[in-house]
């Protein structure tokens, strides 16, 4: 008899559903979808603006502020808020050049101390706007010293610079608002070409090279390189902060892909353009080459695809239009202002976007245009757009 319900008790066994080995599975399940969902939370976490992080950076010491103030700055450059951007640039740039690296960082932290030293806006100072013309200034000087790396004495007029580009920013932010017009690095195109203009290519102290047009006078062959023509268009974004080697040009990519990568297309897109700029007019194969014809096409891409502008397809030819428009203006200005022996730096770029700002003027335009006070990243903007047009307002973003 016990033998009977012996064997009726394994066969009810194995018929029956295995619920420890169901709960294991299910454990095992919602494991990993919770992993998942951690990873999930800290890319977002991670990427964009990262607004969570700053807010969390309000009630530590001001020498940890000042490093995420700085890092943001250093982003700030390539149009981007992200700290982490902003330390993968710091890494391209040691890649490049500790010496500019050295010099880029010192500007940068002399203009946004100069920026809280003068009252400047909190909450600017903390997005790293104050420090962006400092950073900039300061690896042009290092970049056209024909002194050499590890010129001390060159530490001196990058803190003056730096400083006077926080100065310049502060007086040009008035005038600019009244149009709704960012100060972007109108200070570091004026204190770099006055700088340059004091202190000319023979002075005993801080002599520095003569920029060469891109149209030059040696003679240009017709036969092109294709794979340095597409590796051009990469060093583009890279000659931004005037980096000249392909993989700290990759690495900034993927720091400007990590804050937004609508922002990274229109980089790569503008780049191309003013690619295709120095091709139309048969500019020298260095310029082309080493990504000197693309970066103010970058700059002019970026600003109008989805920053300035909430993306559309609209707003997208315009982006490229300024593009072209911003490569052409370099062009010419380089071989201008090449004669007097003074670069063109991006006053391309600075003055194609500011004049296609003020086209929001018109009325198909106006609907995409954002207040300069409320920059954040492509997609939030885009996602905004979407938002108002869905309910039928008009956005006020």
């Amino acid at each position: 008899m016990r033998i009977k319900e012996d064997v009726q008790f394994q066969l009810a066994s194995q018929h029956s559903p295995p619920r420890a080995q169901w709960r294991v599975r299910s454990s095992a399940g919602g494991t990993a979808h919770t992993m998942y969902r951690h990873i999930q939370s800290w890319i977002l976490y991670c990427t964009g603006d990262m607004s969570e992080f700053r807010k969390f950076m309000d009630d530590q010491p001001f020498l940890l502020q000042l490093a995420e103030w700085s890092l943001r700055g250093m982003a700030q450059v390539i149009m981007a808020n992200n700290p982490i951007s902003g330390g993968l640039i710091l890494v391209a740039l040691v890649m490049e050049s500790p010496w500019q690296a050295l010099v880029g960082t010192l500007g940068l932290l002399v203009s946004t101390l100069s920026a809280i030293v003068i009252g400047m806006d909190s909450v600017e100072v903390s997005m790293g706007l104050h420090g962006l013309n400092g950073m900039l200034v300061s690896l042009l000087i290092g970049i056209f010293s024909s002194a050499g790396d590890w010129y001390w004495w060159l530490l001196l007029p990058v803190c003056i610079a730096a400083a006077t580009c926080t100065f310049v920013s502060g007086g040009l932010q008035p005038v600019l608002d009244l149009w709704d017009l960012p100060v972007s690095v109108f200070p570091f195109n004026t204190v770099i070409v006055l700088y340059l203009s004091c202190t000319g290519s023979a002075n005993p102290y801080f002599p520095h090279h003569v920029p060469v047009p891109p149209g030059g006078t040696q003679g240009n062959s017709t036969q092109l390189n294709a794979s340095q023509v597409l590796q051009g268009v990469l060093l583009g974004v890279g000659q931004i902060y005037a980096c000249g080697e392909l993989w700290p040009s990759v690495l900034i990519l993927v720091a400007v892909i990590i804050f937004s990568p609508l922002l990274c297309t229109h980089a790569i897109l503008g780049s191309g353009a003013g690619m295709l700029a120095g091709l139309s007019v048969a500019s020298q194969h260095s310029f082309l080459y080493s990504g000197l014809c693309g970066f103010n096409g970058a700059l002019g891409c970026m600003a109008i695809g989805g920053l300035y502008f909430s993306l559309s397809w609209k707003t997208h030819f315009l982006s490229i239009a300024s593009a072209l428009l911003s490569s052409y203006g370099d062009l010419a200005l380089r071989n201008l202002l090449g004669t007097v022996g003074l670069p063109a730096c991006s006053w391309a770029a600075t003055l194609t976007v500011s004049l296609t700002l003020l086209l929001t003027a018109r009325r198909n335009l106006s609907t995409y245009r954002i207040p300069t006070s409320q920059i954040t990243t492509p997609e939030r903007n885009l996602c905004t757009q979407k938002h108002w047009a869905g309910t039928g307002m008009e956005s006020t973003v």
